[in-house]
């Protein structure tokens, strides 16, 4: 794509990144001038960093003096604090390799819009490689379209990471990783840079990438450019809730699912590295009663069946006594209030719904049950078994009553 045809915003993006390059490249020439602090164990800045980070800021304020930014270095200190147009910035992507003189390093610049990745750029000094990316209309590198590698299985694919190296990371973790995923592909790579890893995953170098313990600054430009390109990217669940969870998958689209399939036990949205919860002992269960077959009576037949169903006796735990006592020891004053059948008064009053259905009741002669007429079903008789019909007897012949002559009409 030509530099006319860019979008303006993406314009002063690589301008800016063509800036803070410039600042690189000078400083190494000389890097043993270069004064190297700490911000923790294995995290070095430099000035190179803090002079290429306030070069990108310069350049953008000058044209959009209204946006805001989310600086490696200087955080949201600088720019507007409430726009909706925000510049993601890491000046110096790969310092530890900066200050030994390792080229494996970039200049990566992102605009976000409310939340969302609208351009990218990610400049590699050391060898003058530009790539960038505005959304919806393509990735490139250099004025050359690019697009992610055609590779469908993951045993044939290159793999870029990036190791763990800051106090805090969890290195048991990523050897499981690593011990589950090299057999499974072609080869693990771990260059240093993680916004170069996802340029190489958008030019069809590496075919896929994962990392954790990134910041956004890390990952924003790259991200745009990879999607640009024809790859996705997430978390290790497959989410596209990945730029603040410190873990990022990048890949083919068939390559993908299949790391998804192998990173996503150990993300850490599913704390699997939080020691598991003592287990609390079960409490015992209780045992259910059983009854008891009724006894018969030595006479008099069979006698009503008895509540012989055991309960553990109040006064003495763990002792089981017949249900009637365990009753009778709970619940004495609940047996005294019900009066027997026999000491209910003879006249009861009965409510307007009894007598009205009282009146109502059938007599004995009409609660009586109908007697039931059984009818028979006809017996069926054959033509064969009737007896057979008596012949009528031979009538006697007419007598005519034409006379000799007479016409026979």
């Amino acid at each position: 794509m030509s530099q006319a045809a860019l979008h303006p915003m993406l314009n002063i993006a690589i301008k800016a990144a063509r800036a803070a390059g410039a600042i690189i490249n000078r400083a190494s020439l000389d890097l043993e001038r270069l004064t190297v602090t700490s911000k923790g164990p294995n995290d070095f800045v430099t000035e190179v960093d803090q002079a290429a980070e306030q070069a990108i800021i310069d350049t953008i304020r000058q044209a959009y003096p209204g946006h805001g930014f989310l600086a490696e270095e200087s955080g949201r200190s600088q720019g507007a604090q409430h726009s909706d147009f925000v510049w993601i910035i890491d000046p110096l992507d790969g310092t530890t390799n900066f200050i030994h003189g390792f080229p494996q390093y970039a200049v990566s610049i992102a605009l976000a819009f409310k939340g969302k990745v609208e351009q990218a750029v990610v400049y590699d000094p050391s060898r003058n490689d530009l790539f960038y990316a505005t959304k919806g209309r393509g990735a490139y590198l250099n004025d050359k379209r690019i697009r992610v590698s055609k590779r469908l299985r993951l045993a044939d694919s290159l793999i870029g990471t990036g190791f763990p190296f800051r106090k805090g990371d969890n290195f048991k973790r990523y050897l499981k990783i690593m011990e589950e995923l090299m057999p499974a592909c072609a080869g693990l790579r771990r260059p240093g840079a993680a916004a170069l890893d996802l340029c190489y995953v958008a030019a069809g170098w590496y075919d896929g990438f994962f990392e954790t313990g990134l910041n956004p600054w890390d990952i924003a430009a790259g991200s745009l450019i990879v999607t640009e390109a024809g790859g996705l990217i997430g978390n290790f669940t497959g989410e596209a809730d990945y730029l603040y969870q410190r873990e990022v998958i990048a890949a083919t689209p068939k390559v993908y699912a299949q790391l998804v399939q192998v990173l996503s036990p150990y993300t850490r949205i599913i704390k699997e590295d939080e020691p598991e919860a003592p287990v609390a002992e079960a409490a015992p269960k209780a045992r259910k009663p059983r009854a008891k077959k009724a006894e018969t009576a030595a006479e008099g037949g069979v006698a009503a069946p008895a509540r012989t169903v055991r309960k553990a006796a109040p006064t003495q735990p763990g002792k089981l006594v017949p249900l009637d006592e365990y009753l009778a020891a709970t619940q004495p004053e609940l047996d005294a209030e019900l009066p027997k059948a026999a000491e209910l008064p003879v006249d009861v009053p009965l409510s307007p719904a009894a007598a009205l259905a009282a009146a109502f009741e059938p007599t004995p002669e009409e609660a009586a049950p109908v007697p039931v007429v059984v009818r028979k079903a006809p017996t069926r008789i054959r033509k064969a078994d009737l007896p057979p019909k008596e012949e009528a007897p031979a009538e006697a012949p007419r007598r005519s009553r034409r006379r000799d002559g007479d016409a026979p009409f």
